[in-house]
């Protein structure tokens, strides 16, 4: 079955609304790997009751779609998606709790070719209920591989950050834990694909793998501990590509590049030199 191009372009996901707890905002941080220091008061920011503040990768799971994409019934094959990048803007410094209200909308369509693949972009805006502010907007690109061919436009697509030829000007190694994918896929994301060993042998894998956003979400933590000083006020946006997978256990070491306000990043899994996040760009305030 080709994807239907015109179906996809068209499609009105309804808004989800949720409710969350400052409960919520301790669990994303937990599974992304704060806390492995129990007496590191800069994480214990996010952590504990006292004084808690939100992450900002945790825009992510706000309001979280689900799996619309396979709900739509546009001709895209849902066991050969993978999650391709993902991007995150904050407009406003997200809440610990609240209600929030989500809206998805797909931006583009992209046909790489016959027996390639496809691209489907789309965008989340995430809102306050209680106020009416926009939150932040998380970007997302879906990669549908090998049903490119469909008729669909070839272009455009967005540039991406050009990793620099020098060495990095920071680094920062994060270590995740063995349990890490279980703990993170409470924050919304229950793909069997990151609990259950049977389907993971199933995807080719000899035991499952981590979330590509648990992965994002370290990288975040790597941006805030290393260029922002723990103050998620500074991590305005954070995008990149997922280029390999992680397992839960791995140490993710986040290269980083600074000019001025742009950080230009990727993430490699230090055991065995793998980057798992590439061509990534955030923007630090001040």
């Amino acid at each position: 079955m080709a994807i239907d191009y015109e179906k996809i372009m068209k499609l009105d996901i309804p808004e989800i609304e949720q409710d969350w707890t400052a409960r919520d905002s301790m669990l994303y941080a937990l599974g992304v790997g704060l806390g492995n220091d129990p007496v590191n008061r800069d994480e214990l920011r996010f952590l504990y009751e006292k004084d808690l503040q939100a992450l900002p990768t945790q825009a992510v799971v706000l309001a979280y779609p689900g799996n619309w994409l396979r709900d739509a019934d546009a001709g895209v094959d849902y066991l050969r998606v993978v999650n391709g990048g993902n991007s995150v803007t904050i407009h406003k410094p997200l809440p610990v709790e609240g209600t929030f209200v989500g809206k998805i909308r797909v931006v583009s369509v992209i046909d790489k070719g016959e027996g390639r693949g496809a691209l489907v972009n789309a965008a989340r805006d995430v809102y306050d209920k209680a106020t009416g502010d926009l939150l932040c907007t998380v970007g997302t690109t879906t990669f549908c591989r090998g049903q490119g061919g469909f008729g669909g436009p070839s272009g455009p697509e967005k540039p991406v950050a050009q990793i620099p030829d020098r060495a990095p000007d920071m680094r920062c190694d994060l270590e995740t834990l063995p349990q890490s994918a279980l703990i993170y896929r409470l924050s919304g994301d229950y793909n069997p694909l990151h609990a259950d060993p049977d389907i993971a042998t199933k995807a080719g894998f000899d035991r499952p793998i981590a979330h590509g956003l648990l992965t994002y979400g370290v990288a975040g933590h790597a941006l805030l501990k290393t260029a922002c000083g723990y103050d998620p006020a500074k991590l305005k946006s954070m995008e990149g590509r997922f280029s390999a997978p992680v397992f839960p256990g791995d140490t993710i070491r986040t290269e980083m590049w600074q000019d001025g306000s742009e950080i230009i990043f990727r993430s490699v899994v230090a055991e065995r030199d793998a980057v798992v996040i590439n061509n990534g760009r955030a923007e630090i305030a001040g």
